[in-house]
């Protein structure tokens, strides 16, 4: 393998993460085997298009139960360290409220 050839390789590997579980695929490939790509996703393996010259990882298709937990957000992160307080006589009617 040539010293182009390994830094290619490098770069594509920097650009997804590595994952010894994920495929790369040129966007034709993906096309041509799309049933295959889904069924190694549905069995939990993640799989990177490539496209252009350069090959470069445009995308990835990941299992949904993976990119499910991916959008929980965590409430209270500032919890203890900052604080609102709203006196009794507090008002604001919706037209105060969108004009902010």
């Amino acid at each position: 393998m040539s010293p182009n050839n390994l830094n290619k390789i490098l770069d594509q590997v920097d650009q997804m993460g590595y994952n010894e579980n994920m495929k790369t695929l040129q966007v034709a490939e993906a096309k041509t085997h799309f049933s295959t790509v889904l069924k190694d996703v549905e069995a939990g393996n993640e799989v990177a298009i490539s496209y252009g010259k350069k090959k470069e990882i445009i995308a990835v298709i990941i299992p949904y139960e993976t990119w499910k937990k991916t959008k929980k957000r965590k409430l209270g992160t500032l919890k203890g360290k900052a604080s609102i307080k709203f006196s009794a006589d507090f008002s604001m009617n919706d037209e105060e409220l969108t004009s902010l």
